[in-house]
């Protein structure tokens, strides 16, 4: 076959309204793929900058708590050693204000894993929805390879499946 012969036949294909259809579908799903796939690598980041500040606000916590501690060790051995009361007094009000904010800390430590969770589980929604996407892409190729229309409406469900999924994560 001649490379005039082959070109001619190639742009009768590209007339074909089949192709033409199914060309337009992966066009439109791969737009929908690429805003889905980086807002799933946004939410995964998100979820690790959200873990690591929940990491430190717990290190914080942690350090509190060594403090309050070593606060009521040094009243139990100023009160054991008969020291004065005022002294005494200080140390025990340290040792509440630092349970206080240990506290509050706590609190938002926990506040920033349940943030850090929620992001995780709308990334990995995003994520299989990513896949559905990418599967409706290679029946879509398929379908114009072998000119068959089963091909194309299983890709069709299954860009509307990846479309479905990635909607549901943001709505969580």
């Amino acid at each position: 076959m001649s490379a005039t012969e082959e070109l001619e036949e190639h742009s009768h294909h590209a007339r074909e309204p089949f192709d033409k259809r199914v060309a337009a579908t992966m066009a439109i799903i791969a737009a929908v793929l690429a805003v889905v796939s980086v807002t799933g690598h946004i939410l995964t980041t998100e979820e690790l900058l959200t873990q690591g500040k929940a990491a430190d606000t717990w290190a914080q916590y942690q350090a509190k708590s060594i403090r309050r501690f070593s606060a009521e060790a040094t009243k139990d051995l100023l009160a054991a050693g008969k020291a004065e009361a005022a002294l005494v007094d200080k140390y025990a009000k340290t040792s509440a204000r630092y349970k206080a904010e240990s506290d509050e800390i706590q609190q938002e430590a926990r506040a920033l894993e349940a943030e850090s969770r929620v992001a995780g589980r709308k990334a990995l929604r995003l994520h299989f929805g990513e896949v559905f996407l990418e599967i409706a892409i290679v029946f879509s190729s398929l379908a114009i390879l072998t000119k068959r229309s089963l091909l194309y409406w299983v890709a069709v469900l299954s860009g509307a499946a990846g479309v479905v999924l990635g909607s549901l994560a943001l709505a969580v």
